[in-house]
């Protein structure tokens, strides 16, 4: 189900530095591609979705990306409000790039508590 109010942002989690600069078209990851869509998070899930999928991480990139209407229709909202866009994004849409880190035995929740301001 999608969030109420829309978010003004989602996010894509990387696992290296994204291309610089970012590309037209996003390259997709091997899950994307199989999986048909873009796996992004709202900024709340971020430290979710990280310890779920990059546990082993130690340093992670996000990019910000404007949630615009462009997206809205393409879409879904998953189990646990988890935004799958069904095409990609690129350079115009990305507002932003922010690499993040955690300590050794330090989960994500607990490193990104301190970035509530970036991630909204």
């Amino acid at each position: 189900m999608a969030p109420s109010p829309l978010p003004e942002y989602i996010y894509k989690i990387v696992p290296s530095a994204p291309p610089t600069p970012i590309p037209a078209q996003y390259p997709l990851s091997e899950l994307d591609q199989k999986d048909g869509f873009v796996h992004l998070s709202i900024g709340t899930q971020i430290p979710i979705t990280a310890d779920l999928f990059f546990k082993d991480a130690t340093t992670i990139w996000v990019l910000k990306i404007r949630f615009a209407s462009k997206f809205h229709s393409t879409t879904t909202w998953e189990i646990q409000g988890c935004p799958h866009l069904y095409g990609n994004f690129g350079s115009e849409d990305v507002v932003g790039v922010k690499e993040l880190s955690r300590l050794d035995g330090q989960t994500w929740k607990e490193a990104l508590k301190t970035e509530s301001g970036w991630l909204v």
